[in-house]
């Protein structure tokens, strides 16, 4: 029992001292962490005022300006979804005046596309490559996009990258397949037969009941005749 004690009283020592030297520190350093302290509630109460005071605003305005760049780009008519119609922004001018909204965000994928369209590739790399978001089909849409640019730029091997990438950023039954089997075409332009019917394979495996799946035997058995001549 005595043991015991001992033990107890030294580990109630052990926590006072800590906390003597504690509040010594904080008497010692009272004025940094309150200037620090102050300096974080700052930067917390701004954000929050520019979300809430100067964003919230932009954002309303930007999304009615985009109205009708997007039904432009539903119209296909790409010159006026890019630069606007003289009453209403295009892509572009949100891009540039509506900046940290998401409609600006959103206007780079649009834009991106548009300049897929066009024929711009680099323009489409650019735009779309600064575009960032987590749903289930846009995001994949807009990195698997960039792999169509760069293989109209007849860079393969970085065409393949962005397929893969957008393969797996979201695994779904829609742009996994797509664009595995995008990624396996690539392959076999560039002769690279094994990983096409890899790539094939994966589709066979995972997703054998989508679109891709259904014909996929034959592009695994096309890869693997190639590979062996």
């Amino acid at each position: 029992m005595a043991k015991k004690t001992d033990k107890t009283e030294e580990r109630i020592v052990a926590v006072e001292e800590a906390f003597s030297k504690t509040e010594q520190f904080i008497e010692r350093n009272q004025k940094i962490i309150l200037i620090v302290v102050g300096a974080i509630i700052v930067v917390v109460l701004g954000y929050f005022g520019f979300k809430r005071i100067y964003l919230a605003p932009r954002e309303k305005e930007a999304q009615s300006q985009m109205f009708m760049a997007e039904k432009y780009f539903e119209m296909d008519s790409i010159k006026k979804a890019l630069n606007g119609d003289g009453n209403y922004l295009g892509f572009l001018a949100i891009i540039d005046d509506y900046k940290f909204t998401k409609s600006a965000n959103l206007s780079h994928y649009y834009a991106g596309i548009c300049y897929l369209k066009k024929g711009e590739f680099q323009n489409a790399i650019d735009q779309l490559d600064k575009f960032s978001s987590g749903d289930e089909l846009v995001g994949p849409m807009a990195i698997g996009a960039i792999g169509d640019a760069y293989m109209e730029l007849n860079s393969t091997d970085k065409a393949i990258d962005y397929y893969l990438k957008a393969a797996n950023k979201r695994k779904n039954d829609l742009t996994t397949p797509m664009f595995l089997m995008k990624a396996g075409m690539a392959y076999e332009l560039e002769g690279k037969y094994d990983l096409a019917s890899k790539t094939y394979t994966r589709i066979k495996t995972d997703f054998s009941k989508t679109n891709e799946g259904r014909d996929i035997d034959k592009y695994i058995a096309r890869a693997n005749g190639l590979a062996k001549k």
